[in-house]
């Protein structure tokens, strides 16, 4: 049999067609897509960029990240509501966990110079710099049965996904289940507890605005980027989010975040104990 060239096959009805085709898409920018290879991100970072990515508005990114990894997103239209989960990328039983990074920390605001803490009382993360102030670390993220009530749809291929159905879709990609969604903190839509105890949507402080996030462990990184549970517009509002990150170095005892406070302190000698006996 005579195989077809490109020529004689000029569409993806057959397989030289297709073929060709695919490979003429070689280098196209794909929207909503992460950047292969990472240098090829037109906005330049700090080092050399390792992730590049746009999350569409009801989207959701995965990736495993070496300790040191520094991580920004970015809120480009003001819109964005970007849902995090953490997992210790070599123990994945060992995940963010909200309630103790809220009470041992003495603080359920989440802003620069706060941790995130894993149900160990270890550092999965640390909030190195936040121009938004806008986050939530009590309400977690939206369910497919509170979308399909609201929206009408909540499946993750809809139109208005749920941000634990989008969780439960990058979770797949690291061996994790849904039984291992835990709760998750939000950044760039806030929330307020009024002195009545009567929670406040606050919404965004505007587009351009971002979170810088240091890996302090390998770590598995989640995001579903999909409007708040508390945001009270009717229609299904979210904007795209940017996510870039570049290979640093984690906390040492010479940092002034790893002594900022007694709490913090003994979660970072925690964490360098066990990444001790790990060889790391």
């Amino acid at each position: 049999m005579t195989e077809q060239t490109p020529d004689s096959a000029s569409t993806t009805s057959t397989t030289a067609g297709a073929r060709a085709h695919a490979r003429a898409q070689e280098g196209t920018v794909v929207p909503n897509a992460p950047t292969v290879p990472a240098s090829g991100w037109p906005v330049r970072e700090t080092g050399e960029l390792v992730w590049a990515e746009r999350v569409a508005g009801g989207g959701y990114a995965h990736r495993a990240l070496a300790r040191g990894t520094t991580v920004r997103l970015t809120d480009v239209e003001g819109e964005a509501c970007a849902h995090v989960l953490l997992f210790n990328a070599g123990m994945t039983a060992e995940r963010l966990n909200v309630a103790d990074t809220v009470k041992v920390q003495w603080q359920v605001y989440t802003s620069a110079g706060r941790l995130l803490l894993s149900d160990q009382g270890r550092v999965l993360a640390s909030v190195l710099e936040d121009t938004s102030g806008q986050h939530d670390t009590i309400y977690g993220t939206s369910t497919q049965e509170r979308n399909e009530r609201r929206y009408g749809d909540g499946s993750p291929q809809g139109s208005s996904p749920a941000g634990r159905e989008l969780f439960v879709l990058g979770g797949l990609k690291h061996d994790l289940s849904r039984r291992d969604i835990p709760p998750s903190v939000s950044f760039f839509q806030g929330v307020r507890i009024d002195a009545a105890g009567t929670p406040r949507f606050q919404g965004s402080a505007g587009p351009g605005r971002s979170v810088l996030l240091r890996a302090e462990m390998p770590v598995v990184l989640l995001i579903a980027n999909v409007p708040h549970p508390l945001d009270p517009r009717p229609d299904y509002t979210v904007s795209p989010l940017e996510v870039t990150a570049w290979p640093g170095r984690a906390t040492s005892p010479d940092d002034p975040l790893w002594s900022a406070t007694p709490e913090g302190r003994r979660a970072f000698e925690n964490t360098h104990d066990y990444l001790k006996g790990l060889g790391l």
